[in-house]
């Protein structure tokens, strides 16, 4: 068999929308892919857990708390999530706070929900893919040999690599000189943020959906997951600010206290204790600033690809979607020469 008519097979590195995306486009082109995430379970930043509260079991995003669409490639998988209650319309207006009380509200586009979380919908994409976790990948090594260009990951040879994650991640497993043409320079500064959130036996805040919030040294955004998930949880969660985060990364919990204080001025409410408050640590939470073209990154010979939400107009759940669907078609095409790419999902 020669290298035109033999399987092609692709390992994506990352379990996030980006990486999944990717890995469905490529799939449905008829290329050989697996996913592999080190973590338990797949989703990234879209990340939820689930805890009990006095309304029963709730589930949490801790991570990125909605998603907006305007691309009408993924207002396409939007909607077939939408026909199969997946996701939810949850509102287009957010509360702003000073720092010290609730000062008016900004409307904007619709923002959507999971019904079970975002985590969710990543899992949904990833039905039907070859997907292992938890596995860490040490080393990718492009080589070059008989059956031409491919690449080597612990060792193991692909004919390709996606690398979706932030790229302070990624260059740490490339050798320099890939590193350094495939990134275009040094990796970009990322924020780190921590979320905390907690449960209470009753809502003890005015009405409300989000909050952005200037001012604060701690607190820069609040989210009432009861309204998000529509069963009226009292839960809140609360991003902080970067910098607060950068203080704490070694110690999440020690956050805590810090943060619901904070939070009372924020509404600018007496909050009762919580039943119970956790935090979790986003070392890399979102970049300084993206890149708005290309939408990813693509050594020259196809071997080593690079996607994710920094490789967009802005940082969302919906440049990672295109990010790592767009590397696929691209991959695809590559790959498999001759063949369609495969459609939208």
């Amino acid at each position: 068999m020669n290298r035109a008519d033999r399987p092609r097979s692709v390992l994506v590195v990352g379990g996030g929308i980006s990486g999944v995306a990717c890995a469905r486009r490529l799939h449905e082109a008829g290329v050989g892919v697996r996913v592999v995430d080190r973590g338990r379970r797949l989703g990234g930043r879209m990340a939820a857990r689930t805890v009990d509260t006095v309304v029963g079991r709730h589930v949490v995003d801790t991570g990125a708390s909605y998603f907006t669409v305007r691309d009408d490639g993924f207002a396409a998988v939007v909607r077939d999530w939408q026909e199969r209650g997946l996701v939810r319309h949850w509102t287009d207006t957010f509360h702003l706070s000073d720092g010290e009380r609730l000062v008016g509200t900004k409307v904007g586009p619709v923002r959507w929900a999971g019904t079970a979380g975002l985590r969710s919908l990543v899992e949904d994409l990833a039905a039907g893919l070859d997907v292992e976790h938890p596995r860490e990948v040490t080393e990718v090594q492009p080589v070059t040999g008989p059956g031409g260009p491919g690449v080597l990951v612990d060792g193991e040879r692909y004919d390709a690599v996606v690398l979706a994650m932030p790229d302070p991640q990624a260059v740490d497993l490339l050798p320099e000189d890939v590193a350094r043409s495939i990134v275009d320079g040094p990796p970009w500064d990322w924020r780190p943020v921590l979320s905390v959130y907690a449960a209470w036996t009753r809502r003890g805040w005015p009405e409300l959906d989000g909050v952005f919030v200037d001012g604060s040294p701690v607190v820069d955004w609040v989210a009432d997951d009861g309204r998000r998930r529509g069963d009226d949880a009292p839960v809140l969660v609360v991003h902080t600010t970067p910098v607060f985060a950068a203080s704490r990364l070694d110690d999440p919990a020690s956050a805590v206290p810090h943060v619901l204080a904070d939070l009372s001025r924020v509404l600018g409410v007496d909050l009762e204790e919580p039943e119970w408050a956790r935090a979790h640590r986003w070392s890399l939470a979102s970049p300084t600033r993206t890149r708005p073209a290309p939408e990813f990154a693509l050594t020259g010979d196809g071997t080593v690809g690079v996607c994710g939400d920094a490789w967009g107009e802005r940082s969302r759940i919906e440049a990672a979607w295109l990010s790592g669907h767009r590397l696929g078609g691209e991959l695809a095409e590559r790959l498999v020469p001759g063949r369609s790419p495969g459609g939208l999902h």
